[in-house]
């Protein structure tokens, strides 16, 4: 009798051991998870330009980043298409350039990615951005 208690002694340790190893594993992708979902409204500026996911498709982003250089008064140089990226160049009255990426993450989501002058300004980064995304 006293060998089957201590055997179901051990189970229940080794039941708590493996539900507290599955608790905290869980409570990591918890972390993860919400990470990630706080990460897609937010811009991050990074080696001179600012970058931000939205949940808009690329076409959508491409017409709203359009309507914002036409808005803030910037000339439209140069549109490259291609299937995975679609980059706007152009500049302010003073010749700083803009560049302007948007990248298809999925058929419902995009990257967008602004930069403004050789070394990044990130005020006027900012702007566009914000401008950008009224026009969404």
């Amino acid at each position: 009798m006293k060998e089957k208690t201590g055997g179901c002694m051990f189970k229940r340790i080794g039941v708590v051991l493996v539900s507290a190893l599955f608790a905290l594993n869980l409570c990591g992708c918890v972390l993860l998870l919400a990470g990630a979902a706080g990460g897609a409204g937010t811009a991050v500026w990074l080696g001179g330009k600012l970058s931000q996911q939205v949940e808009v498709p690329k076409d959508k982003v491409v017409v709203a980043a359009k309507k914002a250089m036409n808005a803030l008064k910037l000339t439209i140089t140069k549109e490259t298409t291609k299937e995975e990226v679609v980059q706007l160049i152009g500049e302010y009255s003073d010749g700083r350039q803009v560049w302007i990426d948007v990248r298809a993450l999925s058929p419902s989501s995009s990257k967008i990615e602004v930069r403004v002058g050789a070394t990044g300004d990130k005020t006027a980064a900012e702007s566009i951005m914000n401008k950008i995304k009224r026009y969404l």
